[in-house]
């Protein structure tokens, strides 16, 4: 059978391998693209039909396949290498023919689909360049005027565009032909045709350029015909308007001036007798090019001009012979009307110059200024009394104008204006004079009448009990330009004499002596307050340098306990945290050392003491809350501590206990032994206790959650479900021991449980229930009614409490800065006090009620807490003001009692524990009597430690 399936798996090799061969000779005879276009598509047919065989190659492959997993499953491992390679042979060949088949069909059609598209592209071609060369084959036609022919250039500049457009798709022709050529070799696409086609399109390109620059330079010659015909007419019209405007009446020019233009008119005239002759030569040229009936209209329009610039040439000359006659007349009247205008000319130029001498300037002059003022009204009098003479010479000229019959209106204003121009300078100086005098008089009397005006303002200011430093230097500064003042008018001793007169400058002097004696005694006064006030603000300036600093480092203080409210996500965050309220606490004691420095600055000033109380109250209320911060801080670290204690000794005990009796379940209940069953009773009485630390573990779980951030909720909340879990796996051990067993199955308290369930402030139990003997069972239960009385007044009185240290922490976090709101705060906290004496009782009736066995850790730690909040609330009130910390309650008065009160309360706090260190004792002496006589657990340090170790029942082994 083995024989067989090889015999079959060779022989369908052998056939699939002899038919890919055929395949590929077939398509070695037709891989070829060279030859005529007939031949080119029968070998695309032929490998069509090859290329629809390939179904047939892969059903013989899928066929060699399935013989040689037959084989392969049926021979020897030695001979499965051989049918491999050959698989792998014949997978390979197919491969390779599948590839051939593909790729030599796509070539051929490739090629085949080339060549049709290029057929097509030639076609477009040849019919393109016979349409163009049925329309650039007829001749120019002329046209009527030039906008024609700029439109049949506008038409020819389209075609030739046309024809360079094509030159692309020649390029593209000849580039597909050339590529056709390389692969087919076919003689339709050779070089000859190529250039047959380059050719044919050169002669079209060059038909439609020479069109074009045919018409180009028949247009341009239209055009700068036009343009000259269009210059010669504004040239006609400028020169005809300024005829024109040269002998209207209108026009004020003189005979010689109008002469002066003729004559420029007439140069004109003849130069536009040349440009007439060059248009006629232009205009024979254009039209040559040009329609019949549009060289008839250019005739008509150089007639046109003609006619016109002959009719310039008449009226040129008539106005010429005119205005000659005139010119003769006109000369004698000109040469003394000039005359006259400059005599006026240099008259009214002197008496402008006069006037801007005297120009007195805008704004706000001073003293020098009025008195360069005032001679230089003096000095100009004077001239103006010299020109008196040039003035009636004008009236004389003016007298002789009048014999000629041109118009002298224009030179009478002249004068008169002239004239007019001298009477008003001549007042304006006089004026100016007496205005001057009198403003000196005033400028010289304003710094005695300033003076008297400053004084009363001094006095006051120097009555003033704590006057400004700016006030006390604005007046120096004043009194001292009163002095330069009152200098500068005794060394005018001369002006004065001049401008007032001798016996009213002697008056005047002596009125300036008096003053300058009272502003000297100002000045002393106005030194010393100066002095006395700059020694009280360089005190302002030292406590302003300390004290702003204290509030910027109080500020920061306060947003670095701000930002430590939020809850931590675990034990080393709340720890972290409480070391970042203690750092926050020493640099709070250092601005407080501060503030006792900066204070000793302020004593002089009410207003820097009212601040520095303010500032100490708001650090004394930061004090207290951040004490209340460290305090909450530390209860938070203590329960989570706990938590993590009693959490990590019952996972222990689970997995020790776990491993412990899991031997028993294998064994068969009634081939038990003493020991064990005494083993396993001994865990059976331990069991009720470890469901009452289970209990006191999730309450301390819950505590942690109240006092954590979501993430180390849902971590605790984890943990407490995994512990559960664990107990609940060894209850279902413990059910299955006691029904295999036959063992009775201990019942804990449910009073018991209960009790401790609602223990929820509890950080720790007194001591471990697993360290005591089991003999001592029943005197605790004894026991149970006393510690449930106890502990619930300490859940009281531990509720009271918190509540309290809220509110008082509520009452703190409030910053007061007005008198009504520290009048509310004080309120608040003598309503807190008043209730102290009610928590005292409760403290001492918890005191009284502690069992005498039994030392408690939270007990001690309710006792710090109670006292902490007590000197908090002390500490509060008295912020406030004195009188207000007192304590009226009798546990106030109890402990001012001396020695022999403080040595009764250390004596009852230190029973306690004295007596469980004797109870501990006692029990470490009775522990060996509890196991067998011989055990390794006994030699064992580690016995009741919940580390790892080996276990081994019985003797010895050495």
């Amino acid at each position: 059978m083995t024989q067989q399936l090889q015999d079959e798996f060779d022989s369908s090799v052998e056939n699939a391998e002899a038919w890919m061969k055929a395949i590929q000779e077939r398509l070695s005879i037709n891989d070829n693209t060279k030859g005529p276009r007939s031949a080119l598509e029968a070998r695309l047919k032929e490998t069509e039909k090859i290329r629809a065989l390939e179904p047939e190659g892969s059903l013989k492959i899928d066929l060699i396949l399935v013989k040689a997993d037959a084989a392969l499953r049926s021979i020897s491992e030695d001979k499965k290498h051989e049918i491999l390679s050959k698989l792998k042979d014949i997978k390979a060949l197919w491969e390779e023919t599948a590839i051939y088949i593909t790729h030599c069909h796509s070539r051929i059609e490739w090629v085949w689909l080339h060549w049709n598209e290029y057929l097509k592209a030639q076609d477009e071609f040849y019919t393109w360049i016979h349409n163009m060369s049925v329309t650039l084959e007829p001749d120019i036609e002329l046209q009527l005027g030039l906008k024609e022919k700029q439109w049949q250039l506008s038409h020819a500049q389209v075609l030739l565009n046309d024809v360079l457009n094509q030159s692309v798709l020649l390029e593209r022709l000849l580039e597909e032909a050339a590529s056709l050529f390389s692969r087919i070799g076919d003689s339709s696409v050779d070089e000859d045709v190529q250039k047959k086609m380059k050719m044919e399109y050169e002669k079209i390109r060059e038909q439609a350029e020479n069109r074009v620059n045919l018409l180009k330079k028949i247009t341009k010659e239209h055009e700068q015909y036009s343009t000259n015909v269009s210059q010669f007419q504004s040239w006609l019209n400028g020169v005809t308007e300024r005829l024109n405007s040269c002998i209207g009446e209108a026009t004020e020019s003189s005979a010689e001036d109008k002469l002066k233009a003729l004559k420029e008119i007439a140069k004109n005239i003849r130069s536009g007798g040349k440009k007439l002759d060059q248009l006629k030569d232009e205009c024979a040229n254009v039209i040559e090019n040009t329609s019949p009936l549009g060289a008839e209209r250019m005739k008509d329009e150089l007639e046109m001009l003609r006619k016109a610039l002959e009719k310039l040439k008449l009226l040129h000359s008539e106005e010429e012979k005119r205005f000659l006659k005139i010119q003769e007349s006109e000369s004698a009247y000109e040469s003394q009307a000039r005359q006259l205008q400059a005599d006026i000319k240099v008259l009214r130029k002197y008496l402008q110059k006069l006037e801007n001498h005297l120009e007195p300037g805008e704004g706000e002059k001073t003293e020098d200024e009025f008195v360069t003022l005032w001679r230089k009204c003096n000095a100009t009098r004077a001239a103006l009394a010299a020109e008196e003479s040039n003035v009636e010479r004008l009236k004389a000229q003016l007298k002789e104008l009048l014999r000629f019959s041109q118009d002298v209106h224009p030179h009478t204003e002249s004068v008169v204006s002239a004239i007019q121009q001298y009477q008003s300078v001549r007042g304006k100086t006089s004026k100016m004079s007496t205005d001057t005098e009198t403003e000196l008089r005033r400028l010289f009397q304003n710094p005695l009448l300033d003076f008297e005006r400053w004084k009363p303002s001094v006095q006051m200011l120097l009555e003033t009990p704590e006057p400004a430093l700016t006030h006390i230097e604005a007046a120096l500064a004043e009194c001292s330009r009163f002095k330069e003042k009152f200098m500068t008018l005794q060394l005018k001793k001369d002006l004065l004499n001049n401008v007032l007169g001798e016996e009213k400058a002697k008056t005047f002097l002596q009125e300036v002596a008096e003053a300058s004696k009272k502003r000297e005694i100002i000045h002393e006064s106005l030194m010393q307050s100066k002095r006395t006030i700059e020694n009280l603000l360089l005190q302002h300036k030292h406590f302003d340098a300390g004290f702003a600093p204290l509030q910027k480092k109080l500020s920061a203080i306060r947003a670095k306990l701000d930002l430590e409210k939020e809850l931590k996500p675990d034990l080393l965050g709340k720890k972290t945290q409480l070391q970042r309220l203690q750092m926050i606490q020493d640099d709070l004691a250092e601005l407080v050392a501060q503030m006792e420095e900066v204070e000793k600055l302020g004593q002089s000033n009410t207003m820097h003491k009212h601040e520095m109380n303010q500032l100490s109250s708001d650090s004394q209320a930061l004090k207290i809350a951040l004490k209340m911060r460290i305090q909450q801080s530390e209860e938070r670290i203590q329960k989570h501590c706990a938590y993590k204690d009693k959490l990590s000794d019952l996972q222990q005990w689970i997995k020790l206990t776990t491993e412990t009796i899991e031997p028993y379940q294998g064994a068969e209940g009634d081939q038990n032994t003493e020991g064990q069953v005494a083993d396993l009773k001994r865990w059976l009485a331990e069991l009720p206790d470890k469901e009452i630390q289970l209990y006191l573990v999730k309450a301390c779980g819950k505590l942690v959650m109240e006092n954590s951030s979501p993430e180390e909720t849902a971590h605790v909340q984890a943990e407490l479900d995994e512990l559960e879990e664990s107990w609940r796996l060894l209850k279902e051990m413990e059910a299955r021991l006691l029904k295999k067993w036959q063992l009775s199955e201990p019942v804990i308290d449910n009073k018991k449980k209960i009790e401790f369930a609602d223990r929820r402030w509890i950080s720790g139990p007194v001591f471990h229930h697993s360290d005591v003997d089991p003999n001592h069972k029943q005197e605790r239960t004894e026991e149970g009614q006393h510690t449930s009385s106890h502990l619930k007044l300490l859940h009281e009185f531990e509720e009271w409490l918190q509540g309290e240290r809220k509110k008082l922490t509520q009452i703190l976090d409030v910053a007061s800065s007005s008198a009504e709101e520290i009048k509310i705060r004080k309120s608040k906290l003598e309503e807190l006090q008043s209730r102290v004496p009610d928590g005292q009782h409760l403290f001492e009736d918890l005191l009284h009620n502690q069992p005498v066995t039994e030392y408690s850790e939270d007990l001690e730690d309710l006792r710090y807490q109670w006292m902490l909040y007590k000197s908090i609330l002390k500490e509060s009130m008295s912020t406030l003001g004195p009188g207000t910390s007192e304590e009226p309650d009798r546990f106030q008065k109890k402990r001012s009692g001396g020695v022999c009160s403080f040595l009764h309360r250390v004596c009852w706090a230190a029973l306690p524990l004295q007596l469980l260190l004797l109870l501990l004792l006692l029990l470490a002496f009775l522990l060996p009597l509890a196991e067998e006589t011989h055990s390794c657990s006994l030699a064992n340090n580690f016995a009741r430690s919940f580390h790892l170790m080996l276990r081994h029942k019985g003797p010895p082994p050495t």
